[in-house]
């Protein structure tokens, strides 16, 4: 049974009751609890103080550098309840031991491109997590969807807007 502040907590994050998890490697989750820490914190303290700067300019219907801080406020508050909702919804999944050399989240699976005989690293991440320029590959991707429960040897192929790719998974950690 909800209480009456969790019902008020849910309607204000606009949060179901019962929610879909989001999945996270155990990395991600702290990563993401220290992100908001720091922008509950310092980040919070500094666009506070910005304000309080621009304030003192004057009129604050004018006041390009006021309505600049209001802004980026407002993104900060933004960001910081998106992050508390996913922490809400979190979920940590851990690889499994005895998944020996298939692709879960949390690998780091070695794939060759077929096509151009290229090899590279990718490691499978949750949605919230991904970060395709540092190879944090969301399992929710086409990519990562692809490769999840494949081993070693096995060949896949992805569908991508600028055609099919096929990869061979060469190793995973």
């Amino acid at each position: 049974m909800l209480t009456f502040a969790s019902k008020v907590l849910l309607k204000c994050y606009n949060i179901p009751p019962m929610g879909k998890e989001i999945q996270f490697t155990r990395e991600g989750f702290a990563k993401l609890k220290k992100e908001l820490e720091d922008l509950k914190g310092p980040t919070r303290m500094a666009i506070a103080d910005a304000i309080r700067e621009a304030k003192s300019h004057g009129d604050l219907r004018e006041n390009a550098a006021y309505h600049e801080c209001k802004l980026n406020q407002s993104r900060l508050e933004s960001r910081i309840a998106d992050l508390e909702k996913a922490l809400q919804l979190a979920k940590i999944v851990e690889r499994p031991d005895a998944s020996g050399a298939m692709a879960h989240l949390g690998s780091k699976v070695k794939l060759r491109d077929l096509e151009f005989d290229d090899e590279f690293f990718v490691t499978l991440v949750g949605s919230f997590e991904a970060d395709p320029a540092k190879d944090l590959i969301s399992i929710g991707s086409p990519l990562g969807e692809s490769m999840l429960g494949k081993a070693i040897g096995d060949e896949f192929e992805v569908e991508a807007p600028r055609g099919n790719s096929r990869y061979r998974i060469i190793g995973v950690e």
